[in-house]
């Protein structure tokens, strides 16, 4: 299989994905290093295709329905699982996270986290690598895009956040 083949078999399996894609398992699907997958992608995406990587893999980025809403929160980093948490178990989906650099400006990290073995997964993988989160740059002062069915499923996530203590008024 040469370069081109192996791209289009890249966009074919992101196409056809019900769930993030690793590059580790993609290049087990290809049969090929795991920097070739992460390379390739990086050449897909200059050619015009729209493909976000998350915690857990890539992703097609595809039309999205709901409501989708900003809010602001302020936690420390012990209270991060627990916030993601509050948002999945009202039925949002928790696109990002965004701070506020004093130097860099705006810095968003895609997360695309929708359930509770979603955000244990990425908790996991924070624990792992010992990462902190973006928020510790901003003093736990952080805000979340977030994807929810509708209305009332916002408000109750707003609701769980304010007397969680979370939510900046």
């Amino acid at each position: 299989m040469n370069t081109a083949q192996r791209r289009e078999h890249i966009l074919e399996y992101l196409k056809a994905a019900d769930r993030p894609l690793s590059a580790t398992a993609l290049a087990q699907k290809l049969c090929v290093s795991r920097q070739i997958i992460v390379g390739d992608v990086a050449l897909i995406r200059a050619a015009g295709e729209s493909i976000t990587a998350t915690p857990r893999g890539y992703v097609l980025d595809r039309p999205q329905t709901g409501l989708v809403r900003t809010v602001a929160c302020l936690h420390s980093s012990e209270d991060m699982e627990r916030e993601l948490t509050l948002i999945v178990d009202q039925g949002c989906t928790v696109e990002n996270v965004i701070v506020e650099h004093p130097v860099y400006g705006q810095l968003t990290g895609p997360l695309g986290l929708s359930s509770r073995y979603d955000v244990s997964g990425f908790m996991r993988k924070v624990e792992e690598n010992a990462a902190r989160p973006l928020s510790v740059l901003t003093g736990g002062i952080h805000l979340h895009t977030l994807r929810c069915p509708d209305g009332p499923a916002f408000q109750r996530t707003v609701q769980a956040l304010e007397q969680a203590g979370f939510l900046v008024q």
